[in-house]
């Protein structure tokens, strides 16, 4: 028995190994004219021979399988293959892809996935769905509602919060439309020039986001982040839980918590331009996720914003969203359920007026767009959608195996880009 047991060990000793697999995009974006171009790699450090059997599937956004295709591998002991596969005849678009690998050796058999997206020119994406036809008209209807609220604003300097960083903080409190009260912090560099007027930098938040004080280093640029209503600082009359604040009143567009946002954003404009250190001509709004949504929105609206930053921005061509992410609208369709009469088809005519990829057509400032190709809640058929809507100067990043996330390269090229289109050389 005891001889066995070692002649057991000493055959798991001469064929144990591994194999390990990588996929190589041959576009540093994901991005192709015509045919979508991959090298899958296999890696064995096993001592025997290994069969099996190397496959793809490509699928919609929405999930819709288009095309498939596999082929015979065998991978020497302490060898490596390498398999190339080029997918042709997609139409333009975005598209996800997975690959496979199966091998069924002596060594228990190894199975593994690997996920990419690619795009087969973007630069043609469209949305069936237009705007509707009162759109703009919605939209200055909702300026006048907010010019008639007196913004009653109080600046309180927070003493000694960032002394080490050469900048003096204020909380800021003032009215939005409803008469909502909203809440941000204004960080300005400290400077002996008393007539030194500084760029801003209007920081906007992510969905249910917190945002403080924001110090920066940059001495010729305030920032000011803004807590829209009902979130962060801005809880004193909407304070509901995370799932419930997309859907709130979202039966009534003139009454639905995104329109109250958008014009808290265009009142942040509104104390930016009340200040007299503060450049007017020198306003960048950015945020990522609901912050980009609403530096485009906002900056569409709002003519005053000289240059617009919007990274991973959801809720673009929302028609078509429906169909291909699970978030906002496993929330939506529960408070659909809530409400008897209410529809999928109204709640769709209401998140028209909301679409980002309608407001982007009114975008006259110079905007940066940023977006993962992987992104699960601002997939890039939706975001290149809006990205091709923009008739203003524009440039897009594209983080190939990001999610909703962007890289360090979007923060660098914001900054110059803001650096050049401000003269602050």
């Amino acid at each position: 028995m005891l001889g066995g047991m070692q002649q057991a060990f000493a055959q798991e000793s001469e064929n144990s190994g591994a194999l390990t697999d990588t996929v190589i995009t041959h576009s540093k974006d994901g991005i192709f004219s015509s045919v979508a171009s991959y090298t899958f790699q296999v890696n064995s450090t096993f001592k025997n021979t290994e069969a099996g059997k190397v496959s793809y599937i490509v699928t919609t956004e929405a999930g819709k399988k288009v095309k498939s295709d596999s082929v015979k591998v065998k991978i020497a002991g302490h060898g490596s293959g390498s398999y190339d596969f080029n997918i042709a005849g997609l139409k333009p678009g975005f598209y996800k892809i997975n690959f496979m690998v199966n091998v069924a050796g002596e060594n228990d058999g190894y199975d593994d996935t690997l996920r990419k997206a690619f795009g087969i020119k973007p630069e043609l994406i469209s949305s069936q769905y237009g705007k509707p036809a009162d759109f703009e008209a919605f939209w200055h209807e909702a300026r006048l509602q907010l010019d008639k609220v007196k913004p009653e604003y109080k600046v309180t300097e927070i003493p000694d919060t960032a002394k080490n960083d050469k900048r003096r903080v204020f909380e800021v409190e003032m009215k939005s439309i409803d008469g909502m009260v909203v809440r941000g912090f204004l960080t300005e560099p400290i400077n002996n020039n008393k007539k030194k007027k500084f760029a801003v930098l209007l920081g906007l938040p992510g969905y249910q986001v917190t945002l403080g004080p924001m110090v920066g280093k940059d001495p010729d640029v305030a920032i000011f982040t803004l807590n829209i209503r009902g979130q962060g600082y801005s809880r004193d009359v909407i304070n509901v839980r995370r799932e419930d604040y997309i859907v709130l009143n979202l039966e009534d567009k003139s009454k639905y918590i995104l329109r109250g946002a958008i014009m808290d954003c265009v009142r942040a404009v509104d104390f930016i331009y009340s200040r007299p250190e503060l450049r007017h001509d020198n306003i960048i709004a950015a945020g990522g996720s609901l912050g980009g949504f609403l530096a485009i929105a906002t900056s569409s609206i709002d003519k005053r914003i000289n240059f617009c930053s919007a990274a991973n921005p959801i809720l673009s061509d929302i028609r078509n969203l429906v169909h291909e992410v699970d978030w906002p609208f496993i929330d939506i369709r529960k408070y659909i359920n809530t409400r008897p009469g209410l529809t999928m088809d109204k709640v769709l005519d209401n998140l028209d007026y909301f679409d980002a990829k309608n407001f982007a057509s009114d975008i006259e400032c110079p905007t940066l767009v940023g977006m993962g190709l992987v992104d699960n809640i601002a997939p890039p058929n939706t975001v290149y959608t809006l990205y091709n809507g923009i008739r203003a100067p524009r440039h897009l990043i594209i983080f190939r195996d990001l999610g909703h996330e962007i890289g360090r390269k979007y923060v660098v090229y914001e900054g110059r880009w803001m650096r050049d289109t401000f003269a602050l050389f």
